[in-house]
């Protein structure tokens, strides 16, 4: 059984109908059900999906409520919450001031940490420069568009 990491930007998109990446993502996530391997995503991608859900000013606007029915509903049945402990959450800290990075590039190293710690064979993910850009060397191979 293989193991798949998700990041955010798939999730939104397998559950916004009319994402222009809804068919991509959707797709994989039927190859990943289809072969029996297993899904991944952060602790921090739920709250980040959650996020997008509703601040996206998506026809019709989605309301808290139905972001939490579809990630209860959609998301969550199918992939298995990774969290960091304090000290994965400093090694995140420390290599992204290490090596210089702002902003929200941190965020995208939580979701390399959280793969990398659940050994997942696969990264999916719309964002390939910006995970390749800062993705340690074990994992720059697994990184890919669904």
């Amino acid at each position: 059984m293989a193991k798949w990491y998700f990041d955010t930007n798939v999730l939104v998109a397998t559950v916004i109908s009319q994402h222009v990446h809804h068919l991509a993502a959707t797709t994989v996530i039927q190859e990943m059900l289809r072969h029996g391997h297993r899904g991944y995503l952060s602790a921090h991608s739920l709250t980040e999906v959650y996020s997008v859900l509703t601040r996206t000013p998506f026809v019709p606007r989605i309301s808290p409520g139905m972001a939490q029915q579809m990630i209860e509903a959609q998301i969550l049945p199918q992939m298995k919450l990774v969290s960091l402990d304090n000290d994965e959450y400093m090694d995140v800290v420390r290599r992204a001031a290490e090596a210089g990075w702002i902003g929200g590039r941190i965020h995208d190293a939580i979701h390399m940490q959280c793969a990398a710690k659940m050994k997942c064979d696969r990264i999916y993910t719309f964002n390939l420069r910006d995970f390749r850009a800062i993705a340690p060397p074990g994992l720059m191979d697994k990184i890919s568009v669904p």
